[in-house]
């Protein structure tokens, strides 16, 4: 750090500097990499993250913010004494999200049109686990039968982008989580005891579709690595413009404003959930 500047240096000579409040999300990957404590304070202080990748070049930590919102309290009271039936309205509306991109993600296919057929079919809660019917259909059809993709949390290639993408908007969202006041541990859904982003594993379903939508123009054009050009793409995806209740902005901005709503709908001043989406404009 030297005047509120985060500088970036290599061989000890200096490469570039970025001020520190501009900062949303650090990523390091290189295992050579070496950073001063004043960095990771005064990023988590502005309000910012920072994704530690492993050996494997996927992220294996983050360091977000304590919370320091106002109510944070009255939040996390919230969170904890939401009734089953508004949890499971919210739930419907997230998978019924997650099913509707999908469908864009395969756009005029005959797996795209089945999957819209599905989305009406979510009930509150979804009881008939119509997310899982949908994930089967869409992962079949994610790419042509020549390339043999299958979904594997721990698979290679297309698995491993699909996993950094993931791991890169998950921590987008557990930042604006936090800053909402709420705790990411407290989920409405996932409820894993040894998982302390339930609720951020909850808000992302409607906006997987996005990384994979990203990853799959990836790999028909014949990129399958993890690499700098593939990274600076799925990172590109913090700034690529989303839609949200009508209006339009980058996805790192949008994306309080959804944790907010979700908010309302925890306590019931709202009834419509809506997520950020690919704008119309995207390519």
């Amino acid at each position: 750090m030297r005047h509120g500047q985060i500088t970036l240096s290599c061989d000890g000579e200096p490469i570039g500097s970025v001020p520190c409040e501009d900062v949303g999300t650090v990523v390091v990957d290189h295992p050579q990499t070496t950073y001063t404590h004043a960095v990771l304070r005064d990023i988590v202080a502005q309000g910012g993250t920072v994704v530690i990748c492993g050996h494997d070049h996927q992220p294996a930590g983050v360091l977000i913010p304590l919370g320091s919102h106002c109510q944070i309290v009255q939040r996390t009271r919230e969170q904890i004494e939401a009734t089953l039936p508004t949890k499971k309205r919210i739930w419907q509306q997230l998978v019924r999200g997650k099913i509707l991109e999908a469908s864009k993600v395969l756009d005029k296919s005959d797996a795209g049109k089945r999957l819209r057929a599905l989305v009406n079919q979510v009930r509150s809660g979804d009881p008939t686990n119509v997310e899982a019917r949908a994930a089967k259909l869409f992962w079949q059809a994610w790419l042509p039968q020549e390339y043999e993709f299958r979904r594997d949390h721990d698979g290679d290639e297309f698995n491993g982008l699909l996993n950094y993408g993931y791991a890169i908007v998950r921590a987008l969202i557990s930042r604006a989580i936090v800053s909402a006041g709420y705790t990411p541990a407290i989920g409405i859904h996932h409820h894993h005891r040894g998982n302390p982003f339930c609720l951020s594993d909850d808000l992302i379903e409607p906006l997987r579709p996005l990384i994979d939508g990203c990853v799959r123009k990836m790999a028909l054009a014949g990129h399958h690595e993890i690499d700098r050009e593939s990274k600076t793409r799925l990172l590109g995806l913090l700034d690529s413009t989303t839609e949200f209740d009508g209006e339009q902005g980058p996805l790192n901005v949008v994306v309080h404003r959804y944790v907010n709503q979700f908010g309302a709908c925890l306590r019931n001043e709202a009834k419509s959930l809506d997520y950020p989406k690919r704008a119309s404009s995207w390519n």
